[in-house]
C-alpha cells in the first residue's frame, strides 16, 4: 500500500491526486494529511523528506518519492489502466516542457503567496513580488500564443499540470485577472476545470 502525504491546498499535491482520479489508483493510496512551513515543519513529513515539503509519497518496497514530478512520473508508469499521460516519441518533450512551464508558474506563485504570507510586512519586497508575477505573465502569453494545439491534444500530464496552476492562480491570485488578454488559455482552463478529476480537487 501507498501513503501520500499531501496538502488540499498544495497546487503540488493536486497534480498528484488529478492523476490518481484520471488513472483509477485513489483506492490503492493511503491519504495523510500534512501541514507546515520553512518556519514551522508541523506535521510534515521531514523524515522521509528532509527538503520538508508535500507531497510526499511512501512505499513499501523502496524510498519515499518527493517532488510532484518524480511522484506523478511514477504513479504514471504504475497505472494499469486511464491514458498516457507520458506518450512515447516526440510528443513527449512537449509533455514534459508543458509540465515543467506550470511547475515554474507554480513556483513563482508560491513565491509570491509566501512574500506576502509569511515575511513581516516590512521586510516585504513589492519589486520581488512584481518580478515573480513576470514569470508567470510571459508564462502565460506563451501558453496562448504557443501551446493551445498541444493542450487541445489528448489528455497528458502536461495539462494537468497546466490546469492545476492555473486554478491555483484562481485561488491565491485572482485579484491579478490572469485571463485578460488571454481568452483562449481562459477557454481552455474553465473547460479541463469541469472534469470530475478537477472537480473532486478543488483546493479550498
Amino acid at each position: 500500500m501507498l501513503t501520500l502525504h499531501y496538502s488540499p491546498p498544495s497546487p503540488y499535491a493536486r497534480k498528484v491526486m488529478v492523476l490518481l482520479h484520471e488513472t483509477g489508483q485513489l483506492d490503492s493510496v493511503t491519504l495523510q494529511l500534512a501541514t507546515g512551513t520553512a518556519l514551522d515543519p508541523g506535521s510534515l513529513p521531514v523524515a522521509i523528506n528532509p527538503l520538508g515539503r508535500i507531497p510526499v509519497l511512501e512505499r513499501t518496497d523502496g524510498c519515499a518519492l518527493y517532488d510532484s514530478r518524480v511522484i506523478c512520473r511514477y504513479l504514471a508508469d504504475r497505472a494499469k489502466s486511464g491514458p498516457a499521460l507520458y506518450p512515447e516519441g516526440p510528443r513527449l518533450w512537449e509533455v514534459l516542457t508543458l509540465e515543467a512551464t506550470a511547475e515554474g508558474i507554480l513556483d513563482s506563485a508560491l513565491s509570491m503567496r509566501y512574500e506576502t504570507a509569511l515575511r513581516p510586512e516590512a521586510q516585504q519586497s513589492p519589486d520581488w513580488v512584481e518580478a515573480q508575477w513576470a514569470k508567470i505573465a510571459r508564462s502565460l502569453d506563451a501558453l496562448e500564443s504557443r501551446w493551445m494545439g498541444h493542450l487541445a491534444g489528448p489528455l497528458c500530464m502536461g495539462q494537468i499540470a497546466m490546469g492545476c496552476a492555473l486554478g491555483y492562480l484562481d485561488f491565491r491570485h485572482d485579484a491579478r485577472n490572469w485571463r485578460q488578454g488571454r481568452s483562449a488559455l481562459a477557454n481552455w482552463a474553465e473547460r479541463f476545470a469541469e472534469r470530475p478529476s478537477m472537480q473532486a480537487t478543488v483546493p479550498g
